[in-house]
């Protein structure tokens, strides 16, 4: 073991504990995510000046949507995964597709599942499905990065072996006796910090104004994230590497980056909301 290597620091992965009742570190990821993405959605809808006039979603409605998109990011998160990741084992073990405490959560799925609740909210009541999803995605990295903090405490998905040259290398109680990339870290960084900063930096410059903005962005620039943390991040072992030495991480990525390209290009083509009204008010 190069003599730079740091051992990891034990967690508990149970956050709170009350009698029988245990309240996880993922957990209160999830939870933390949501609450705080609530709060920063709020900000955005009172804040006329970034949508050039009233936002086309009032405060009570992002409230209702809050359990709608709470169903949908655990529904598509778990289905993705049991899809994607797991799907032999879970044919042999149906019954373990509920015990959702003992992991296995799949963003792509759960980002799915977002879309589906984004629709179908907006279908209920008549909102813009580009405008909401631009909301959704402008909070998504607060989760992101929260649910990688998880990942590392949880001492999981950690990365490949690492060589003398990175200091930071650890040593993951659960991931043999090599130093590891922390590899949570840097998707906490990339998918969580950076991807925020870009797109709040994008709101700022008035990227509400023109709807499926924030939301092709997000979903390009995630996908490009997650491929590039991929090349340090251990696959998982029941998939390996799969064509060329990709991941599954990977080839689920490639897909977004199209369509994210394809949304942000149609959204830049429509010009800014506050003139698309003006056109329509006779």
């Amino acid at each position: 073991m190069p003599f730079l290597a740091i051992a990891f620091p034990i967690f508990d992965p149970i956050a709170i504990a009350i009698g029988p009742v245990a309240i996880r570190w993922y957990a209160l990821a999830y939870i933390g995510g949501i609450v705080l993405g609530w709060v920063y959605a709020r900000a955005l809808i009172k804040n006329e000046r970034l949508w050039g006039g009233p936002a086309p979603i009032t405060l009570l409605q992002m409230d209702d949507f809050i359990l709608w998109v709470t169903v949908g990011i655990i529904l598509g998160g778990r289905t993705g995964y049991v899809l994607f990741y797991n799907l032999p084992f879970f044919i042999q073990h149906p019954a373990e597709i509920l015990e959702l405490w003992k992991g296995g959560m799949s963003f792509h799925g759960g980002f799915l599942g977002c879309v589906a609740a984004v629709m179908l909210f907006c279908r209920k009541y008549r909102l813009s499905i580009l405008s909401l999803g631009d909301i959704t995605t402008a909070v998504g990295p607060i989760g992101l990065f929260l649910g990688r903090l998880a990942n590392f405490i949880n001492s999981e998905l950690w990365g490949r072996p690492a060589d003398s040259s990175v200091p930071w290398a650890m040593v993951f109680p659960n991931g043999g006796p090599l130093p590891r990339h922390p590899s949570q870290l840097y998707e906490a960084g990339l998918e969580g910090i950076v991807l925020f900063a870009i797109l709040a930096l994008m709101i700022r410059a008035g990227a509400l104004k023109r709807p499926g903005l924030i939301l092709g962005s997000f979903i390009a620039l995630y996908a490009v994230a997650r491929i590039v943390s991929e090349f340090f991040r251990e696959p998982d072992p029941q998939l390996g590497f799969l064509w060329g030495g990709l991941t599954m991480g990977m080839l689920l990525s490639v897909p977004m980056i199209v369509a994210g390209a394809i949304i942000v290009a149609a959204a830049w083509r429509r010009g800014p909301r506050a003139q698309a009204m003006s056109q329509a008010t006779p």
